[in-house]
């Protein structure tokens, strides 16, 4: 049985395939399409996982919507006539958008798939992140927390899984939400929603929680952690151009930061902020997780929504939490709720028994060797090539060593907002200048975003406050780079460049059986200097979605400081830059090709 899963007209449009209870292809739109938080129909990844599965649109059984389209609609009208006439702007905004495209999802899907609309489903969008969590988790029974900015009318959801099916015990609803609160303060520190939020979580460590109380000012928290916002300080509910109202400023005693400022400097008041709403976000998601404990006296939790994407929260959850063992699922955003709809419709409403647990993220496309050499040759581009793996290992890990900067393409790229491994950008990080160099002069943004460490699995706890993963303990979602976890105070002076301010790492678990590759140039280069890790970041510049293909990896190599690319077992030298400077070369898109200045 094919079930299709959509996401899309929001951000981070996405399609996964679900094939008898397996996750065989999962990608989001922007991978291929080339535009950052892509929102549009996701055309070309649909046209991607069917080809992975080797099946076309009449071989899928059921296609199934993230969310309900006019459940939405209706929490857009009544929040409009709530508001009005202060929605009046926004709600004619909206109301162009959903009377042309939004509101007629259905036929139009039917129409572009060529498929009967009796095969289109629709799942309310916190059950598919609750599905995307708990199907692909190593749980028999599990509670269920997703939190995230708003879906139809829910804005977090309580629940819990047994088996195949999921009962849904308690929700929060709109305005109020723990998503936009923290996207709140986002923008109050300057940053852009839906994209700055993990900006204000790197941010944190350089301030102190100063202004706790003050932001409790703000909302009411019961003992389950619902709460209520004071709406007066807000303005997400009907302006199309500000999250804020005046009153926030001047509650807090200081008007919301430029945007323009947050690529020079570090306010130590707005550090202070963002301090402070990571520790009142923490604190309201120990308290739901304490009364969801105490509903389902579950011992196992699965978490989702945007809000699943605060590493460092994951972690105190784990630590401090009331659960034996978390799970959250590599792309817990919007983005994972194609793949959380497909499993809804499998498992939930076809009453079909589970598959295996989600252990890797490698679920998008590869390309091969002929593809990769195909690509260079075309474009006049020198290369060499090592045979041999082990050889080839053994060649990356020396050059980490050396001090060079790396780009890494191998394999299947990565389901989420993480690079694990597949599209990377890799690095020593025993070397403390490593840290600015990479933000300066390779990924072109700001001075205080921290650095990954990816680390051999079998290693982590000498590095980390971490534990070895255990039967009760699995730790899956270290594999995906979801916790920010203590660096060992003995080992922090030899990993300066991946080390932050407080101390901390957001750690990704390498796992040989999942990506033998690059487990073992981490092994390798344990070898040769004591420290099996290495210091990784997302293979892409600033606003640019991570590279899909091998031209986009080149192109990506050219416009930036890095001394060398591997493509596969290729190896293409930074003097081969300055060889295809100012000339043209070929974009690969599938079917047709984009040409592009690199200079």
């Amino acid at each position: 049985m094919n079930i299709l899963g959509l996401s899309f007209y929001y951000h981070d449009s996405s399609a996964g395939l679900v094939q008898d209870g397996v996750l065989v292809a999962a990608a989001e739109e922007e991978r291929f399409s080339r535009v950052k938080h892509d929102a549009g129909y996701p055309e070309l990844a649909i046209e991607f996982v069917l080809k992975q599965a080797g099946i076309t649109i009449h071989d899928v059984d059921h296609i199934v919507f993230y969310e309900k389209p006019f459940v939405k609609f209706e929490r857009m009208l009544i929040s409009a006539m709530a508001t009005f006439p202060k929605s009046s702007a926004v709600f004619r905004e909206s109301m162009q958008r959903w009377i042309t495209d939004k509101l007629w999802i259905k036929s139009m899907m039917s129409k572009r798939l060529g498929v009967p609309s009796s095969k289109l489903l629709f799942c309310d969008h916190h059950m598919s992140h609750a599905a995307s969590s708990f199907y692909t988790s190593p749980f028999e029974e599990a509670a269920i927390l997703t939190v995230d900015g708003a879906g139809e009318w829910s804005t977090a959801t309580m629940g819990v899984g047994r088996g195949n099916k999921i009962e849904i015990i308690k929700e929060l609803r709109f305005p109020h939400s723990l998503g936009l609160l923290y996207s709140a303060f986002t923008a109050y520190c300057g940053f852009e929603i839906n994209e700055g939020e993990y900006k204000l979580m790197g941010m944190h460590p350089y301030g102190e929680p100063k202004y706790v109380d003050k932001i409790y000012e703000l909302i009411d928290v019961g003992e389950d952690g619902s709460l209520w916002h004071d709406m007066k300080y807000f303005a997400y509910h009907y302006s199309r151009n500000s999250t804020l109202t005046d009153a926030f400023g001047e509650h807090f005693g200081k008007p919301p930061r430029d945007p323009k400022l947050q690529d020079t400097s570090l306010d130590p008041y707005y550090c202070d902020m963002a301090a402070s709403i990571q520790v009142v976000t923490e604190q309201i998601l120990l308290k739901m997780l304490a009364y969801l404990k105490k509903e389902t006296g579950c011992k196992n939790l699965c978490l989702a929504g945007g809000v699943a994407l605060n590493s460092v929260a994951n972690y105190k959850l784990l630590v401090n939490g009331p659960f034996d063992d978390v799970y959250i699922h590599p792309a817990p955003g919007d983005d994972g709720g194609s793949v959380g709809a497909a499993y809804w419709a499998y498992n939930h409403l076809l009453d079909q028994p589970r598959g295996p647990v989600l252990d890797h993220a490698y679920l998008g496309s590869e390309h091969s060797d002929e593809a990769i050499e195909a690509f260079l040759v075309k474009n006049d581009i020198a290369y060499e090539k090592i045979e041999d793996d082990e050889e080839f290992y053994d060649f990356v890990a020396n050059a980490l060593a050396d001090g060079n900067v790396c780009g890494w393409f191998r394999g299947r790229f990565e389901w989420g907002p993480r690079a694990l491994g597949s599209r990377s950008i890799i690095a020593d990080p025993r070397k403390s200048e490593m840290k600015e160099l990479l933000n300066s002069k390779i990924k072109f943004r700001e001075a205080f975003r921290p650095f990954a460490p990816s680390v051999i699995e079998e290693a982590a706890p000498d590095f980390f406050d971490f534990e070895a993963p255990t039967a009760k303990r699995q730790q899956y979602p270290a594999r995906f780079m979801l916790y920010v976890t203590p660096v060992r105070e003995d080992k922090r002076h030899c990993l300066p460049a991946i080390t932050h301010e407080d101390g901390s790492g957001r750690l990704q678990t390498v796992v040989k059986e999942t990506n033998p590759g690059y487990h073992r140039i981490i092994e390798r280069f344990g070898e040769i200097t004591g420290v099996p890790v290495i210091m990784n970041t997302s293979f892409n510049l600033k606003g640019e979605p991570i590279v899909e293909d091998p031209s986009h990896a080149f192109n990506t190599f050219s416009l930036s400081g890095m001394d060398l690319l591997f493509l596969g077992n290729y190896i293409v030298r930074a003097d081969a830059k300055k060889k295809i400077a100012e000339t043209r070369f070929s974009l690969r898109t599938e079917g047709d090709s984009v040409t592009e200045m690199v200079s």
